[in-house]
């Protein structure tokens, strides 16, 4: 099993989609980054319509020792339209050995590296076919492009199907206090029987607690939040995130800041274990209602 970092660095937002960071301001959130601990980054090839993977790259490209202090993942199988693709005509998923094996390729390049430590399938794809799918990571494994392989935003019923024919050692979902339901539909369960790692994207309710008027559930999420960030002397984010830690099946977040205060704060949340009646206490704030 590949070994990742307590949070992983979210990339999505450093390029156009976000902050616009200049090359010398992405080597600078490397370094940072590197220097707390924290060296698992997470990247896709449509990140700021195609161009992230290689402003990253771009900034790896002045100092390259610091590629075998790190792990690069990356996702494929999302088509979309943007003018620097012209070939795509609508907005869709290719999970075919071709296309696979080419976004590998060019993710690569981009990123200025030998090899890519992981690679997931960004989303289920109607037209999948597992087998095909295996194809392509294993000639990408035995050509050393690829190290691991994982999925992303699968169900419980996709990632068995997948199981069968390769093995899954990671599904990237959206899970955090506010979207609960790989607790119970399923999903985590399969990760634990699989020994399939998850990682949580948007595990702090993707800026839904953080708007100027949260919603009633919000509200009674931060109320037990603050209650137990005193307890902890800790900050509501630490405790949110402490939430997804706690599951057994060992989430760990991927965090899209694009500040290293905010991440070097994700990666000590990882040293608070609240106890299973907070942790229910806050279940019940985004619920509404105890459990059964």
């Amino acid at each position: 099993m590949l070994q990742l970092s307590p949070v992983i660095a979210g990339c999505m937002k450093w390029g156009q989609w976000g902050v616009n960071y200049s090359t010398a301001q992405y080597l600078q959130l490397i370094e940072d980054c590197l220097t707390n601990k924290i060296t698992s980054f997470d990247h896709a090839d449509i990140y700021g319509d195609y161009t992230v993977e290689e402003e990253f790259g771009a900034a790896l490209k002045q100092k390259p020792h610091l590629r075998q202090q790190m792990q690069l993942i990356t996702k494929c199988g999302i088509r979309r339209l943007t003018p620097n693709r012209p070939a795509h005509t609508i907005h869709s998923y290719d999970t075919s050995r071709k296309h696979i094996i080419t976004s590998a390729e060019r993710s690569l390049k981009n990123l200025n590296t030998d090899f890519i430590d992981l690679l997931l399938i960004h989303r289920p794809d109607p037209l999948m076919d597992p087998h095909e799918i295996a194809e392509a990571f294993d000639q990408l494994k035995k050509e050393g492009k690829v190290l691991h392989f994982g999925v992303s935003n699968f169900t419980p019923s996709q990632m068995e199907m997948m199981t069968r024919v390769w093995k899954v050692e990671f599904n990237q979902l959206e899970v955090s206090v506010i979207h609960l339901d790989p607790f119970h539909d399923g999903t985590l369960d399969k990760c634990i029987e699989y020994a399939i790692r998850p990682m949580s994207w948007g595990p702090l309710g993707s800026g839904k607690l953080h708007a100027d008027e949260p919603d009633e559930r919000g509200k009674r999420i931060l109320a037990v939040a603050k209650i137990l960030a005193v307890k902890y002397n800790a900050t509501v984010d630490q405790v949110l995130l402490a939430f997804v830690f706690k599951h057994p099946s060992k989430i760990i977040p991927v965090i899209g800041s694009t500040k290293i205060e905010r991440l070097k704060s994700a990666y000590d949340a990882a040293q608070i274990d609240i106890e299973r009646e907070e942790w229910f206490m806050l279940w019940r704030a985004s619920k509404g209602h105890e459990v059964p």
